[in-house]
């Protein structure tokens, strides 16, 4: 028979490990409630446990801030009966997502002992925050540093624009991971500095999937659409972000219908849209003017639960609009809870687009009872209201109250408004004394304003000057050719006309075709004037011809009524 003593202690230790058991299982059910944001069910677990190791109490301690209750995880670390270098990484980390580094730093400063753990979260959080300063402090009075180390000091310079010394630290690092090169060749991208992050992506030992949608952005970013289409195309397993990334390229580069391909695949990939995914296909309908499809983006942000998300309605109030659906800007606009100086200038610019000038003004004073200072983005919207309707008083007037009372300085895109407002009204002597203020950038579009109204206007002299400026800037603008051979033949000078046409062939300029289309049945039909191109030519042309004569034939029948 079995000692009975033995038996005792068999039946202590077996009682112990289900103890112990029982106490890792709810330690784990405590974190993941946590972590699923259900706090009250993690602190009923926690309260009816009756037993706790120092993990328990770790585990609702980081439950709470996990939930933005910072000042609940302070009171349990306060109760802590024995704390371990866990519970004060906790509470540091916690002090850091709850935006509060410099209380974390009062923990940190009062741990008895600290690990490579302690330090980096620290770094990391005083990089976060922009004390920069206080982070290449601590990086130096690290008594060791890792890859994770390294890494984070590395992103910091480069987001404080200290590229040079990124790349001095990144060079020095002893280990280097997949995500210190993703982090240098993403720095070099954010500093628009293309030929460099490219270098060193071509040195990459393993282009993983973080680089690699730096360098689609990077790509997308120089107009180089097709090589962002070619990395994006050799990632493996894509996620989300590198989706958007070549999502937000096309759109961006003015493909919006490959853009809106792409959306399809995604979503026929199975990756989940997010509001980035949704702005950038809205970006896309707005360029194409595609109502029902931005409607049905739209839906997708409700089924989603993103349609509260602030930068989205600010899209969709840009898409409603540019698809002439004004109504929609304004039901979107009235929905947004928490409207800042983005969405008003978005709602003005709309305004601004449709030429409704009481409502922009009626904005514009909303926006200055709520306390939020206009910017050079609003002024631009007002001035191009003004513009739209004509106001050369009160564009004057906005562009002044810009300088004087806001202290804002005027863009070239501000001073061409001016420009063409001025010219439309006629006024174009001061109309061409305002381009001499527009940076290279912006001036084609002045001269081509200042053009336009001299044709309007007949004034072949100021059309010259416009003509040629243009010319200077662009010697293939076939534009500024044919608007000055039309302001010759109103005055009648048919000689200086010849001459136009003569220098269009010499230099092979050739009138590019105007184009249009239409969203019908959910496909976009692309046309120009005279185009035979469509393979149901035959049948349009028909139906063309059998509209016409239903017209001539309504016109001829006798309605039958007399007027006394």
């Amino acid at each position: 028979m079995p000692n009975l003593s033995n038996l005792r202690s068999l039946r202590r230790v077996y009682k112990h490990s289900l103890s112990s058991f029982q106490v890792r299982a709810q330690n784990t059910k405590i974190g993941s409630l946590g972590r699923a944001g259900n706090l009250k069910a993690a602190r009923k677990v926690f309260d009816e446990m009756p037993e706790r190791d120092v993990v328990s109490w770790n585990a609702i301690l980081t439950a709470h801030w996990q939930n933005r209750d910072l000042e609940g995880s302070k009171r349990i670390f306060d109760s802590i009966p024995e704390r371990d270098i866990l519970s004060w990484n906790s509470i540091i980390t916690g002090c850091i997502e709850n935006g509060e580094p410099e209380q974390a730093f009062e923990y940190f400063a009062s741990m008895p002992e600290r690990n490579i753990a302690s330090w980096n979260a620290m770094l990391c959080g005083f990089l976060r925050y922009g004390c920069f300063d206080k982070a290449e402090w601590l990086f130096r009075e690290m008594p060791e540093k890792n890859v994770i180390s390294y890494t984070a000091m590395v992103d910091g310079y480069m987001r404080h624009k200290e590229i040079r010394k990124a790349r001095e630290l990144f060079d020095k690092m002893p280990k280097r991971n997949a995500v210190s090169w993703a982090v240098m060749v993403s720095g070099y991208v954010e500093n628009d500095m293309f030929d460099d992050a490219k270098k060193l992506f071509d040195l990459m030992p393993q282009k993983n999937l973080l680089a690699c949608t730096a360098m689609i952005t990077g790509y997308c970013k120089e107009g180089m659409v097709a090589y962002a289409r070619e990395t994006f195309d050799l990632i493996q397993d894509k996620d989300a972000v590198s989706w958007n990334a070549m999502l937000a390229g096309y759109a961006q580069n003015g493909h919006c219908e490959e853009a809106l391909k792409l959306h399809i695949q995604m979503v026929r990939a199975g990756v989940r849209p997010d509001h980035a995914t949704l702005i950038s296909s809205l970006t896309a309908c707005s360029s194409l003017a595609l109502l029902q499809q931005g409607r049905i983006t739209h839906a997708l942000a409700i089924k989603t639960m993103l349609n509260s998300y602030t930068p989205l309605c600010n899209a969709l109030i840009t898409m409603y609009s540019k698809c002439g659906s004004m109504r929609d800007s304004e039901l979107v606009f009235c929905g947004i809870r928490c409207r800042g100086l983005v969405s008003y200038n978005t709602i003005i610019g709309a305004y601004a687009q449709h030429g409704n000038y009481q409502n922009v003004i009626a904005s514009f004073e909303e926006m200055q009872q709520n306390r939020i200072d206009p910017d050079e983005t609003t002024f631009l919207a007002l001035l191009s209201a003004c513009c739209y309707v004509g106001q050369v008083k009160d564009s004057l007037k906005w562009f002044d109250l810009m300088v004087s009372k806001y202290n804002l300085t005027p863009q070239s895109e501000h001073y061409g408004c001016i420009v063409d407002i001025l010219s439309r009204s006629g006024e174009l002597e001061k109309a061409s004394s305002y381009i001499k203020k527009i940076s290279n950038k912006a001036e084609n579009a002045a001269w081509g304003s200042l053009l336009g109204a001299c044709k309007t206007h007949s004034n072949v002299e100021l059309g010259e000057l416009a003509a040629n400026n243009l010319l200077k800037l662009d010697s293939q603008s076939s534009g500024a050719y044919v608007m000055l051979s039309n302001i010759y033949a109103s005055a009648g000078m048919w000689g200086a006309v010849n001459k136009v046409r003569r220098l269009m062939r010499e230099k092979g300029v050739k009138k590019l075709p105007g184009y249009s289309w239409l969203e019908i049945g959910n496909k976009v039909r692309w046309f120009t004037v005279g185009d035979a191109s469509h393979p149901e030519m035959v049948h349009i042309v028909r139906e063309l011809h059998r509209v016409t004569l239903h017209m001539k034939l309504s016109k001829e029948v006798d309605v039958g009524l007399e007027l006394d």
